[in-house]
């Protein structure tokens, strides 16, 4: 079964690369006669000759997603052999009667856009693995600074350290004349504004949570205003990338509402047939600057889904789930009204997924550090969605929480296309989130 489907995908990517050269070939060209019919000659002939060059060249054996050498030589020998029919197809006159200089055009560039269509998706697949790897792999316990120099604050230190969840990296103090000083192996770092803050960060390599033991709180170390510095993670993006994205966002969420309207209505009957109303079920997530909106999506479940109270979704075998509600969740389609929350400014199409408030009380229980994501919009996607699924759980959330932190402190123009492409071409591949 997956040989099939392999064999099928790359045709389909075969075909997309022909198409793009008869194009170009026919774009540098005098315009012809019966254009459609010799494109359409053109592809069939994309199609069957791709299907003989797998199966001659051997690539139909090769099922894994990422490249290899070994099947780096098959997928060159496949398209030799599918040129070669092109070539032949050019000459006949089939797909159209064109000059010597043109056909060599049009196999030379259906070559180069092919190899392009074919192997692209595969280094793409082959960085995502590379990527989830790196993923599991990262540490589970996160770095922090004990606040005072007392012998509470090294006890605490040492708590912490025992729990598993920290890696104490030094001890905190107001008092620049502690500075450097090492009390039980632990080394004393000076901070009293963000400014400190943020060299600490580049210095240690990153902290994520200072902790202050109780009987720390009301201690000056130095008799100063007393102030406790506090890690503030923030948004690694700047205004002139916040306008391009956002600007990104109207213009493309305005395209695919336009470009979906007619699968936006054929998936309101559907709802409104099998379930009745409300087709759209708006549900409210907290957002930007902690604030609540209602974030839109295809009803899926049943009217009376959440009477008992809040519970996370279970899963395709949900009882709560509608027929075309569980199909609607497969394909990802009951999240297109999201489109209307991207096009308002609410959401964006990469940021961290939006949560209910119910959970964000829970989530901020064991990690209050989820308010630093307040600065930027959620999204329809995310890095964490790429990686960690959907969350039915708090254990989830959490590790949710350190990838959407991650986003934050790393997120650019390009790291959000990425995340983009990746998302499309794992809708594409059938991936459930």
């Amino acid at each position: 079964m997956k040989k099939n489907i392999a064999v099928i995908q790359n045709v389909l990517l075969s075909c997309v690369g022909s198409l793009a050269a008869f194009l170009l070939v026919r774009w540098v060209s005098a315009p012809t006669y019966a254009f459609t019919r010799h494109l359409l000659v053109y592809l069939c002939g994309a199609a069957v000759f791709s299907v003989a060059g797998y199966f001659l060249s051997g690539l139909n054996k090769v099922i894994r997603t990422q490249s290899s050498s070994w099947g780096g030589r098959r997928m060159l020998g496949t398209l030799i052999i599918k040129e070669a029919g092109q070539l032949v197809l050019l000459l006949s006159g089939l797909a159209g009667h064109l000059e010597p200089g043109l056909v060599i055009l049009a196999v030379f560039s259906d070559f180069i856009f092919s190899a392009i269509a074919l192997v692209y998706p595969k280094i793409l697949t082959a960085q995502v693995h590379r990527e989830a790897k790196d993923i599991r792999n990262l540490p589970t316990t996160a770095s922090a600074l004990i606040w005072g120099c007392t012998q509470d604050s090294v006890d605490y230190a040492r708590q912490a350290e025992k729990s598993g969840r920290y890696n104490v990296v030094g001890l905190l103090s107001n008092d620049p004349a502690w500075e450097g000083k090492v009390i039980d192996n632990y080394v004393v770092y000076y901070a009293r504004k963000d400014a400190d803050i943020t060299s600490l960060q580049w210095r240690l390599g990153g902290i994520d949570a200072i902790l202050i033991p109780k009987k720390e709180i009301s201690i000056t170390d130095a008799g100063g205003d007393g102030d406790i510095p506090e890690v503030v993670m923030k948004d690694h993006m700047n205004k002139l990338e916040h306008f391009f994205k956002r600007s990104f966002d109207v213009a493309l969420s305005g395209l695919l509402m336009l470009v979906f309207s007619p699968l936006f209505v054929i998936c309101w009957l559907a709802v409104l047939i099998e379930d009745g109303r409300p087709v759209i079920y708006r549900q409210e997530r907290i957002g930007l600057k902690g604030r609540p909106f209602g974030i839109m999506k295809f009803r899926t479940m049943r009217n009376d889904a959440e009477k008992d109270g809040p519970e996370l979704y279970a899963g395709d075998n949900d009882p709560r789930l509608t027929r075309v509600g569980k199909f609607l969740r497969e394909h990802h389609l009951d999240e297109i009204p999201q489109l209307w929350n991207v096009f308002c400014g609410e959401m964006s199409f990469v940021g961290y997924r939006p949560e209910r408030r119910y959970y964000i009380n829970q989530i901020t229980k064991v990690n209050p550090r989820y308010r630093y994501l307040y600065q930027i919009r959620p999204g329809v996607t995310s890095y964490a969605t790429l990686y960690n699924g959907y969350t039915d759980s708090l254990d989830k959330m959490l590790v949710r929480l350190d990838m959407d932190l991650y986003y934050l402190r790393n997120h650019s123009i390009f790291f959000d296309f990425r995340i983009l492409g990746l998302t499309f071409l794992s809708i594409v591949a059938g991936k459930k989130f």
